[in-house]
């Protein structure tokens, strides 16, 4: 287990997963968005995410941010991270997943979790999707690795990725986490939650000051 991690993210994340997938008391949904209130959700998304997603979370969070008067440089730094984000989630969403059930269970495997939060004076990005258990492995070494450098070191390692990476139809390989690290100027906090023999659930939750 990553020892960044915070159990409020990954009650959060259950919450609105929970939430979203199950059927619920119309009393419930007032209970749910005063969860979202309290712990001062700025927006929230569960479902496949595509190209049109990625442009109107980003309008809203332009929108938002320009609405609660926060400065140029935070909103830049915000966005661009927030880009990345939501890019590796379109890139990387496991499409190759196995799934019994052709319907719902491959579309739910295909779905991710967005969740922007403001907290004090910085935000946080927690995103959530499924993983391959044969891809675990390799992704936590590199994102344990990302974390163990410093900032000098992570643009070494950014451009040695670069000059090594191959380019593919899911972009430059293993380059979006460090360019989320670099950009936040913060440790990733990461946990893999295992769900059965053939999956797992990646969350990141990134910390923008």
């Amino acid at each position: 287990m990553n020892e960044f991690i915070g159990s409020d993210y990954l009650f959060e994340v259950q919450i609105v997963i929970f939430a979203l997938t199950n059927p619920m008391a119309l009393t419930n949904i007032y209970s749910l968005y005063r969860t979202m209130e309290e712990e001062n959700v700025l927006l929230s998304f569960k479902g496949i995410v595509t190209s049109d997603l990625l442009t109107t979370v980003l309008s809203i969070m332009e929108n938002k941010m320009h609405t609660m008067q926060e400065s140029p440089k935070k909103q830049k730094k915000v966005f661009n991270v927030l880009v990345e984000c939501l890019q590796n989630l379109y890139h990387h969403v496991d499409h190759d997943l196995a799934a019994s059930n052709e319907s719902r269970e491959l579309l739910e495997r295909r779905s991710a979790i967005i969740l922007i939060v403001k907290e004090n004076e910085h935000f946080l990005i927690r995103t959530g999707n499924y993983i391959d258990n044969g891809k675990v492995r390799d992704l936590n070494e590199r994102l344990n690795k990302i974390n163990s450098l410093e900032k000098d070191e992570l643009k070494n390692y950014y451009q040695t990725s670069l000059n090594s990476s191959t380019v593919s139809s899911k972009g430059t390989a293993g380059l979006g986490m460090i360019d989320i690290a670099r950009k936040s100027g913060n440790k990733l906090d990461f946990e893999f939650l295992k769900v059965n023999e053939e999956a797992s659930f990646f969350c990141l939750n990134v910390k923008i000051d």
